[in-house]
């Protein structure tokens, strides 16, 4: 059953928060004995005391503490005094079945009949562990948004709806960022570069900068150019001049522009240069790039 269920979610990694259920939980002592959730459930210990045990594991709270369950996991719940928790059950990643999917109730234990419900945990996403008690960098902030989300769920207006899942947008990029281990931190930063290309292509006839690249994703030069080799395998001006060449060797067999006119379209200094480093990187001149191109359509 686990490998079916760890196929089913690979199949979608595309974080869309779906609330499924929220709200205060004042309670006199209670039990909800033990289950495995399909979703993800977040709960904070406004009042009063809980024990929680997670895969056999026991985990003693108190107010101010926030404890994670992630699907899959065999929990186990109990308020030992009177308790106030406000809490949520919600999707983290985007499923097309989610209004299917529901909140799992006491002696739940086999999910087979629901893999295709089941969300994948942070470790299948991202190959990160986040602990069961989490330890966030600014917990009142936390605590804020967990009752803010809350209350914007009370309410069935549309706008609210929004709201809720904003928040819960919040919550999870706070739990990611305070529980993202470093190596995990640099890879998400690689990640961001991606808009790279588009940029690029938009500007190739620009003087571009590698300050300004870096100034644009919010980066020092050195430390931008050092995600970028990561990402991409060379540095941006070899990315930037290889897309240039590329870009010159269409319009070189597709369109009847003058070398002067895709000279400055590539951005290139002048024409001379453009030469010069078509020669370079491709080992012919434009010219003779074109003109070859010519004569292969001709002879097709």
């Amino acid at each position: 059953m686990k490998s079916v269920m760890q196929d089913q979610r690979e199949k979608s990694k595309v974080i869309c928060p779906y609330i499924r259920e929220a709200d205060y939980a004042i309670r006199r002592p209670w039990v909800i004995h033990e289950r495995r959730l399909l979703d993800y459930l977040v709960v904070y210990i406004q009042q009063g005391l809980c024990k929680v045990i997670v895969e056999h594991q026991t985990f003693l709270l108190r107010p101010g503490q926030f404890f994670l369950i992630q699907p899959d996991r065999l929990v186990k719940m109990e308020g030992l005094t009177d308790t106030t928790t406000p809490f949520v059950h919600f999707d983290v990643f985007y499923n097309s079945d989610r209004e299917s999917s529901f909140p799992t109730k006491q002696g739940q234990l086999d999910l087979s009949a629901y893999l295709h419900l089941v969300q994948p945990t942070f470790y299948d996403a991202y190959h990160q562990s986040i602990p069961v008690v989490l330890h966030p960098k600014n917990p009142m902030k936390l605590a804020q948004l967990m009752l803010s989300l809350v209350e914007y769920f009370q309410h069935r207006d549309p706008i609210f709806q929004l709201k809720a899942q904003s928040v819960a947008l919040d919550i999870i990029i706070m739990i990611l960022e305070d529980h993202l281990p470093h190596d995990a931190d640099l890879h998400v930063q690689s990640n961001s570069l991606h808009w790279m290309t588009s940029y690029f292509a938009n500007n190739l006839s620009s003087p571009l900068q590698l300050e300004d690249m870096a100034k644009r994703a919010n980066l020092s030069t050195s430390w931008f150019n050092v995600l970028f080799k990561r990402t991409y395998g060379m540095s941006p001006y070899q990315f930037l001049l290889k897309m240039r060449i590329d870009h010159a060797k269409e319009l070189l067999a597709t369109t009847q522009h003058s070398l002067e006119e895709i000279s400055a379209y590539c951005g290139f200094a002048d024409i001379h240069h453009f030469a010069k480093t078509f020669k370079l990187k491709t080992g012919t001149s434009p010219g003779l790039y074109r003109s070859s191109v010519d004569k292969r359509l001709e002879d097709s």
